[in-house]
């Protein structure tokens, strides 16, 4: 059975309306993903919601079991993923209380397992379009039902954290680099969706004007909160929305997201790990047979 995954951000800790609801622990090579898996159908289309940080917020960016989390996905049936997350924003039009429908990614992360294949078995996917234009498509629909102001476009900075940017950080990302809003969640999960041939979509709440901005001064923790909460109700509205726009099944993607395995995988059949091919049953037995 084909699902609709929904990786729920700061704030964002179960969805509601789920018919025939149950909240389902899987387990993965990986370890365990953040926490267990809310399955259940919305207007008639199965769903799968994950909450990023795990249900009361007990992960940092930094420690999210991001692996874990898309294998999890995976073994439920799960074809295309839309992330929804919190962010700051580099642009004066990309305002606190906006959504940001991101089609790029700097990725500035260092402390996270950023792979599925390393040694044993070896595969080098393209990111270099990281975001599947059939579900921006979907969520650009589903978005202009709600009320929620989304702009279609935009490049994501993901930094490390757990801290925030410092105004130097801040100004150079958005003056030098090009960046449009900043987050600390988005990669490597992107790129382990790729892996898995899961379509991906990331979603960005903005939050605050990180401190690169003169009339806003320093993130402030209480402001993050508060915008947060209004934006956790625009979320639901949207997923709500998205799940009637993607009810109709998974189709073959026409970019390929769904067979990014074809020709990546490097190491040859009679060298690789049994151990670490059998890890990977979930996320390439399609390749690896």
């Amino acid at each position: 059975m084909d699902r609709i995954g929904i990786i729920g951000g700061s704030g964002i800790y179960d969805i509601d309306g789920l018919e025939e609801a149950s909240w389902q622990q899987v387990e993965t090579p990986w370890g365990d993903p953040s926490d267990k898996i809310l399955t259940g159908l919305l207007g008639g289309t199965p769903m799968a919601f994950l909450p990023r940080h795990g249900r009361g917020h007990v992960h940092s960016p930094s420690t999210v079991p991001y692996r874990a989390n898309i294998d999890a996905l995976k073994r439920l049936g799960v074809t295309d993923v839309i992330s929804v997350s919190a962010c700051g924003s580099f642009r004066s039009q990309m305002a606190p209380g906006d959504f940001v429908l991101v089609d790029q990614f700097i990725d500035r992360t260092f402390a996270r397992e950023t792979s599925f294949f390393g040694s044993g078995c070896v595969a080098h996917v393209s990111v270099a379009e990281p975001v599947c234009a059939r579900l921006r498509a979907a969520v650009r629909d589903a978005a202009a039902e709600t009320e929620i102001r989304l702009h279609d476009g935009g490049t994501y900075l993901a930094m490390e954290g757990p801290q925030f940017s410092t105004q130097a950080e801040s100004r150079m990302y958005r003056e030098a680099w090009g960046a449009d809003v900043i987050g600390m969640t988005n990669m490597p999960e992107a790129k382990l969706a790729r892996e898995a041939e899961i379509c991906y979509a990331s979603v960005a709440m903005i939050t605050d004007y990180d401190s690169w901005h003169p009339d806003h001064g320093s993130v402030e923790i209480t402001e993050i909160i508060a915008t947060l909460q209004g934006n956790a109700e625009k979320a639901r509205a949207l997923v709500r929305a998205l799940a009637a726009t993607l009810g109709g099944g998974h189709p073959r993607c026409a970019e390929g997201c769904d067979r990014a395995l074809e020709h990546a995988v490097m190491t040859a059949p009679a060298m690789r790990d049994p151990d670490a091919v059998a890890r990977l049953d979930a996320v390439a037995g399609r390749v690896l047979g």
